[in-house]
């Protein structure tokens, strides 16, 4: 199946590493996208329980320690299960990005698990792009994973032509 000329993103980097600043782009989309659902949370449970004990509205402080817990307990949840669903996040989706385990294949629960509580821990592991001859994070280099160029919804060969299955 042939892609039309006026979809077509760059076939010449299909299926190769996802460069820095794309994948600090999608980083960012993320954190954003779970600080929503976070906000989200909280304003709804403020409602829920104005609606049940009465006025007034108050929104929760649960403090610096219980907010620094739930968001990077929130953060790993997000991407391990994003990785294990679809291989990518929202942002990689924005970006055209996709995780994979090194040969294309979606990660496993266990890599997923491991390589989301790295990215959270260690947000500028994605500092060792540049320096990596694979262009990997340090995440992908202790987990075996890739961030591939994906726009297509399946890695392609370089080439850009679909693969055998596609």
């Amino acid at each position: 199946m042939t892609v039309p000329a006026r979809t077509r993103r760059r076939p010449e980097v299909q299926g190769r590493p996802a460069g820095l600043v794309s994948r600090l782009a999608a980083a960012a989309v993320d954190a954003l996208v779970v600080l929503g659902l976070l906000l989200a949370l909280q304003y709804g449970y403020a409602a829920v329980r104005c609606l049940l004990t009465g006025p007034p509205f108050s929104v929760p402080d649960p403090g610096p320690g219980l907010t620094a817990v739930l968001g990077y307990a929130s953060l790993v949840a997000y991407l391990t299960a994003s990785w294990l669903s679809s291989g990518r996040t929202a942002g990689d989706q924005l970006m055209g990005l996709r995780v994979t385990d090194g040969a294309g294949r979606r990660l496993t629960s266990g890599v997923a698990l491991l390589r989301a509580v790295l990215c959270a821990a260690l947000p500028w592991g994605l500092l060792w792009i540049p320096v990596s001859r694979r262009g990997a994070s340090l995440q992908d280099a202790v987990t075996g994973s890739a961030v591939v160029h994906d726009w297509y919804g399946r890695t392609r060969g370089r080439s850009g032509h679909p693969t055998s299955d596609g």
